[in-house]
């Protein structure tokens, strides 16, 4: 590659530049998004009305240690908005729903694929 699509480094590090171009640019996309989610004014308050919308549940539904299947559906959801689409941390959301660090975790990836499965968007 020559000229400014050359990424300078050491390859056996970070990968030949191609690569290191493409996660630059997912890098980017995922701030981009997270700016204007938060320029929309999508907080965990907005996020939490969002999920309990679309569950037909209180707020206190999705904090609550319960392992009800819509419940944990419903708390799965709201740590992927809000880790993934917010920015969020693991710990902070864990600290907030009483849960473990690896359990936000792991309902992060259950809520993706309850949104991707059913088509959930955190926009409207």
């Amino acid at each position: 590659m020559k000229g400014k699509d050359r990424v300078r480094g050491d390859e056996r590090i970070l990968g030949d530049s191609a690569f290191v171009l493409e996660i630059l640019a997912e890098a980017d996309e995922k701030l981009d998004r997270y700016y204007e989610l938060k320029s929309l004014g999508y907080d965990l308050k907005r996020v939490e009305r969002k999920v309990c919308e679309i569950y037909s549940i209180k707020t206190e539904d999705i904090y609550s240690r319960s392992r009800q299947k819509i419940r944990a559906e419903a708390r799965s959801l709201f740590c992927y908005w809000a880790v993934r689409e917010l920015g969020y941390g693991l710990s902070e959301l864990g600290r907030r729903l009483t849960m473990s660090q690896p359990g936000v975790g792991y309902a992060v990836s259950r809520g993706e694929r309850i949104a991707k499965q059913n088509n959930y968007q955190l926009l409207d």
